[in-house]
């Protein structure tokens, strides 16, 4: 079970910082990502970090403004989101899936488990 919190209102050039409580999965064995889905379009990959070892993967347009991290304590992954634009509206969806599977980490299609989703909107 995947359950996201810390999305909504800011104003743009500001900071959010998403949670991702996950439960019932060996998080030794799973990569997680987040990915978010504008109005009007397809979902699209913002990040990724593989639970052991920690690497992290981003989506150009996101590079050097979100970071994304786990807690292994908490087994629970962030995604911490600075100098926010309008375009960054969206919902936030954290998801995951077996690090060994085949199939591209930017490809929503990929991941087996997906949380509900938590709103982000950014004012200009």
């Amino acid at each position: 079970q995947l359950v996201e919190s810390g999305g909504g209102l800011v104003q743009a050039g500001g900071s959010l910082r998403l949670s991702c409580a996950a439960s019932r999965l060996s998080l030794d064995t799973q990569m997680m990502a987040w990915f978010r889905q504008a109005p009007g379009k397809e979902r699209s990959f913002v990040a990724r970090i593989r639970w052991k070892g920690g690497n992290t993967n981003y989506a150009d347009s996101v590079k050097g403004r979100f970071t994304i991290s786990r807690d292994n304590v908490k087994n629970t992954m962030y995604l911490q989101m600075d100098d926010l634009k309008p375009d960054n509206t969206a919902v936030y969806y954290c998801v995951s899936r077996n690090a060994l599977r085949i199939g591209d980490f930017a490809a929503a299609s990929s991941y087996e488990y997906w949380g509900r989703g938590t709103l982000v909107t950014v004012s200009s």
